[in-house]
């Protein structure tokens, strides 16, 4: 058994993981990740490690940028990438340009690197340059269990650090302290902004709820899934009624109706019923 320390979107804790393999054999991750490396082989021997401050200094403009298309306060998105790239000098950030630990998922299309996480050879997504990860995290908080946020302020930033730990972003109990902390420490809230006015913000707000509510119809209609044969579906991490009621075609009150769920609350590993 081996142990791993791993980060990815936020999520920190140590796991013990066995040495099984993921869906690539070592020997095609090691083909693929020197592939990589050769495209980008002329940004890699240019690399010069940054220092927090130094990589601040390089993203904040595309962090301020992001907040104000999307409204996350580019503190948010500073700290979350200070965190997460080990300020831009981890192999993922270095090689792949990819700043958050975003997997590449089913719906990716691009290049994939491939490292150990959750388990060995997992794959990340490749990007052209750092500013198309930056713009993919504006892009991965468009979910409805992110909705809530996007009606915060631009410059709410411990709104934001409470709401992704209490919207399921990150594992690590401590995780608003520490985007905080780290926000605080290098004055990073210097970089948000109020919104101009009340106007602006109900533009920009319904404009990402728009966003919001495409991606989730696409998703629906691609995954639509046919009903278990006994019924029933069992809650797994992420899952919210919402998205499980667009899998299965059922109506978000049908399946509160069947399941005698009063509220939105659910448990993972429990069982509801997804079909009459």
């Amino acid at each position: 058994m081996r142990k791993f320390v791993y980060l990815f979107m936020g999520m920190v804790f140590v796991t013990a993981c066995s040495a099984r393999k993921g869906t690539v054999s070592d020997r095609l991750a090691r083909k693929n990740n020197k592939s990589v490396q050769k495209t980008n082989s002329a940004s890699l021997a240019n690399y010069t490690p940054l220092t927090s401050l130094q990589y601040i200094d390089k993203y904040k403009a595309i962090a301020v940028q992001e907040m104000n298309l999307y409204g996350i306060p580019a503190s948010i998105t500073l700290a979350q990438g200070l965190f997460e790239s080990g300020s831009g000098n981890g192999s993922l950030a270095r090689i792949a340009n990819n700043h958050f630990g975003i997997k590449s998922g089913s719906s990716w299309q691009g290049k994939v690197y491939y490292k150990d996480d959750d388990n060995a050879n997992d794959s990340f997504r490749v990007y052209d340059k750092p500013e198309d990860s930056f713009r993919d995290h504006s892009i991965f908080l468009q979910k409805k269990n992110y909705a809530h946020l996007f009606e915060l302020d631009k410059n709410d930033y411990q709104g934001w650090a409470y709401g992704l730990k209490k919207a399921g972003y990150a594992t690590n109990p401590k995780y608003p302290q520490l985007l905080i902390g780290i926000i605080q420490k290098y004055n990073l809230n210097q970089y948000d902004s109020p919104e101009g006015t009340e106007v602006a913000k109900i533009k920009r707000v319904d404009r990402v709820f728009t966003q919001i509510d495409k991606k989730e119809d696409k998703a629906a209609k691609d995954s639509i899934q046919s009903p278990p044969v006994d019924k029933t579906y069992t809650i797994k991490q992420g899952d919210t009624l919402y998205n499980i009621s667009k899998r299965f075609g059922i109506a978000v009150d049908s399946l509160k109706a069947l399941n005698n769920i009063g509220d939105n609350n659910i448990k993972i590993g429990q069982k509801i019923v997804v079909t009459r």
